[in-house]
């Protein structure tokens, strides 16, 4: 019995395996039902029993998120060698073995002892190994096998991107697309509909739909309007097994925003508005500002004002504040109360962008009355007309004859009183009066057209009781000419001829000028003056357009003769009254070549010789300016050579001691010694005359060498101070402290001994010499005391003292 029930559980083990590998192959059949025919064909092949190398296993499979408490069996390895006799050894190798595969070695049953998640890893690679459970030898060859992990549904859908926001606009048609919605499921979607997602409208799917395939949301209704709601919450479910009982489902908030159109009119919120204005406001002051609403939004609000009546846009303008939307209305002309009191401006609200698919709403403009009242002030008056006046006088008239008549009216008052003045600042000389009541101008002073043809002045306005109301009006008055002036030759004429001119040869044309200026025009008329009408030489020819020429009358003309001819033509203007003068012309005889070029003639050698050319003026200047410096130059030198003349005259004249090389007599004592001696010490002239009737002629020396020499008729001995000097060089040469440079040495040396001996009062006074000092008062006047001292007295001098 025992024996029968273990070849039953063989049996039924051995059952149950085949079942499990059938289920299996079909399960995988099923799976892969639709893929590539490549694929199909692999996997028919895969799902049977297979020789490769000596191994026999099946493909082998694993359910995922097994909650089982025993190992899950995957599958077996097996090898046509093994006899089953136990001396074969299983193992495997990579991905999870050892951890999450288990193998028996003995049988080669392979479990999975962890939950698997297809959604983390869909597949593991293994690799088999056989081998002599004695030896460990290899008795296959390593293979490599797939164990993958079969999908249940156990993702729901997801709405990565949610949530979503769209926008739609208002008034769009039934079916309008708004935007997309995306789910996604983790599951295997090439297994079953575990990842089939089907959508659909949880909340909100009386205005919105979805597509149930690709997650499209449309609009549901036509009368999305944006005034009445803005925005709407849409909840989007997604189901995944397509729908099926049991599938997992997510969901996801799409909010759907109403963009504005503009399908809404500008509205005044009132049909009429009332403002009030004075009538001295000035033009561009703002009267009010009114302002239409549109229930749209952005853009679709912009709107222009516009006035549509007429009379309202003469004196009114109407401008729109991009800001606000608002119309200011301002004045476009002055406002008259006295002309009218009330205005009623039609002002039109337009909006700006119209959206021709709404046009069959309506007129999208809106009128309304803006009243203005006109307030009345006291104003200035007014003259008519109030652009100005315009005035002619003649030029001849009379002091005191009227020129015209301005007129002012007060506009508030009618007959109302009004004062008339000039403002003296347009009327300095005066020239001009006006009367204060009735606004009569009179002429004040002589005119002349010649001098101002125009006048403009101004003419002010005044109210009788109330003088702060002052108007202003400009007055033009016009001079009209009348003939006062002569007409003149327009320059000083000259002309020349050559000798060789022959008779009736034009040699000139002349032309007039008149300050006049007749209404009519000029005409003047030529011809010589009387003194000259026995004119044998010339002859006068009227042109007749207020011109005349000069011809010769005969030929033979003899510049040495007569250089010159002097010709009085008399110039008669048309009048009224006919004026005219007399100029002369001077023609000029010229000596000319033979192609009546003129060469030479008085009057052209007087204009060539009087006319400069700028290099010549140049030349002329530069002339003048360096004589100019010469005499400055000579002047100067002058000044210093009489500066210093003078300066050697003062010392000469003063009480100064003089430093001389000689002991002769003082200063006053100009025939004993001579004074040019002491200006120029080593300056010696020579002198005429001879120390003897026979000797050579000498120079002038000092006293006290000429004494020597004429003495003893030997030169002077200039040893002594030679010896001296010679000293002194040698003394600064070897001074180290002196400069290395040669320098101006100053000494003073008297010699050994004085011819003179001493002066000095003490030795003198001590003395027994009987030496005479009377020469001392041959002296001068400077030495007169000094002789009183030493000099034998006289009895006339002491009783003159």
């Amino acid at each position: 019995m025992a024996t029968c029930w273990r070849l039953g559980a063989c049996s039924l083990l051995v059952a149950l395996w085949l079942l499990h590998c059938c289920s299996c192959g079909w399960s995988e059949t099923t799976r892969t039902n639709g893929v590539a025919k490549d694929e199909t064909k692999e996997q028919e092949l895969m799902s049977h029993e297979r020789v490769k190398r000596g191994w026999v296993w099946n493909q082998f499979f694993v359910v995922e998120e097994y909650t089982g408490t025993e190992p899950l069996y995957v599958g077996k390895i097996h090898t046509d060698s093994d006899e089953g006799e136990g001396n074969i050894k299983y193992t495997i190798s990579g991905e999870g073995a050892g951890t999450i595969f288990i193998i028996d070695e003995l049988t080669g049953d392979i479990h999975a002892t962890e939950r698997l998640d297809r959604e983390e890893q869909s597949y593991y690679t293994l690799r088999a190994q056989a081998r002599d459970r004695l030896t460990n030898h290899l008795l296959e060859s390593e293979s490599e096998f797939v164990i993958k992990v079969q999908d249940i549904n156990d993702s729901e859908p997801k709405f990565l991107e949610g949530p979503y926001i769209g926008s739609v606009g208002e008034l769009s048609q039934i079916g309008t697309s708004v935007m997309k919605v995306t789910a996604s499921d983790a599951d295997d979607p090439t297994y079953g509909s575990s990842a089939r997602v089907v959508y659909s409208v949880l909340d909100g799917e009386r205005f919105f739909t979805v597509d149930r395939q690709t997650g499209l949301i449309r609009t549901a209704v036509a009368d999305l309007d944006r005034e009445k709601q803005d925005r709407y919450e849409l909840v989007v479910k997604a189901t995944d097994m397509a729908g099926q009982m049991g599938g997992l489902s997510g969901s996801t908030t799409v909010t759907i925003v109403i963009t504005d159109v503009n399908d809404n009119p500008p509205r005044f919120p009132q049909k009429m508005y009332q403002f009030s204005m004075s009538e001295g406001a000035a033009v561009g002051t703002p009267v009010g500002r009114v302002i239409a609403t549109d229930a749209d939004m952005g853009e679709n609000t912009d709107m222009s004002y516009l006035i549509k009546d007429e009379e309202g846009g003469e004196l009114f303008k109407v401008t729109t504040d991009s800001d606000t939307q608002e119309a200011i209305i301002t004045i476009k002309k002055a406002l008259d109360f006295e002309s009218k009191r009330t205005h009623n401006v039609v002002v039109e609200a337009v909006n700006k962008h119209v959206d021709p698919r709404f046009s069959e709403l309506g007129s999208f403009r809106d009128q309304t009355i803006v009243r203005v009242s006109v307030n009345d002030i006291d104003e200035p008056p007014v003259f008519h007309p109030a652009e100005g006046t315009i005035l002619e006088v003649q030029e001849d008239a009379r002091l005191g004859a009227l020129v015209g008549t301005v007129t002012a009216k007060d506009p508030d008052m009618e007959n109302a009183p009004v004062r008339y003045s000039i403002d003296q600042s347009t009327d300095q000389e005066q020239i001009f009066h006006i009367d204060p009541v009735s606004g009569a101008i009179t002429l004040g002073n002589i005119l002349d057209r010649e001098t101002a043809g125009w006048h403009n002045i101004t003419v002010m306005a005044v109210e009788a009781d109330n003088v702060s109301q002052i108007s202003h009006s400009s007055v033009s008055i016009r001079i009209l000419d009348v003939n006062d002036n002569p007409p003149e030759l327009a320059t000083p004429y000259e002309a020349s001829i050559c000798e060789d001119a022959k008779p009736g040869q034009l040699i000139h044309s002349i032309s007039v000028v008149d300050r006049d200026e007749p209404q009519l025009g000029h005409r003047y008329y030529f011809t010589l003056a009387p003194e000259a009408t026995n004119n044998r030489h010339f002859t006068l020819w009227d042109v007749k357009d207020n011109t005349a020429g000069i011809r010769t009358q005969r030929s033979g003309f003899n510049r040495h003769e007569q250089n010159v001819y002097l010709l009085p033509i008399l110039v008669v203007d048309s009048g009224p009254p006919a004026l005219s003068s007399t100029g002369t012309l001077t023609i000029h005889v010229c000596g000319c070549d033979p192609e009546g070029t003129i060469q030479s003639c008085n009057a052209t050698a007087y204009a060539i010789s009087t006319s400069l050319s700028p290099g010549a003026l140049i030349a002329l200047l530069v002339c003048m300016l360096i004589l100019i410096v010469l005499v400055l130059l000579i002047l100067t030198l002058k000044r210093h050579r009489k500066g210093q003349s003078m300066s050697e005259d003062e010392e000469d004249m003063r009480d100064n001691v003089i430093k001389y090389n000689d002991e002769g007599g003082g200063e006053q004592d100009t025939q004993a010694y001579d004074m040019s001696t002491l200006r120029n010490l080593f300056d010696f002239p020579e002198t005429k005359g001879s120390l003897s009737e026979s000797g050579p002629e000498l120079r002038t020396l000092p006293q006290w060498i000429q004494g020597r020499m004429s003495g003893d008729g030997e030169a002077a001995d200039f040893s002594l101070f030679k010896g001296y000097i010679r000293k002194k060089v040698e003394q600064t040469d070897g001074d180290l402290s002196v400069p290395p440079y040669d320098s101006f040495q100053t000494y003073a040396f008297e010699g050994n001994s004085s011819p003179a001996l001493s002066l000095s009062s003490i030795h003198t006074l001590s003395t027994t010499s009987d030496q005479d000092f009377s020469y001392l008062s041959d002296w001068g006047p400077r030495f007169r005391q000094l002789a009183g001292y030493y000099a034998p007295g006289h009895p006339e001098e002491d009783a003159s003292v």
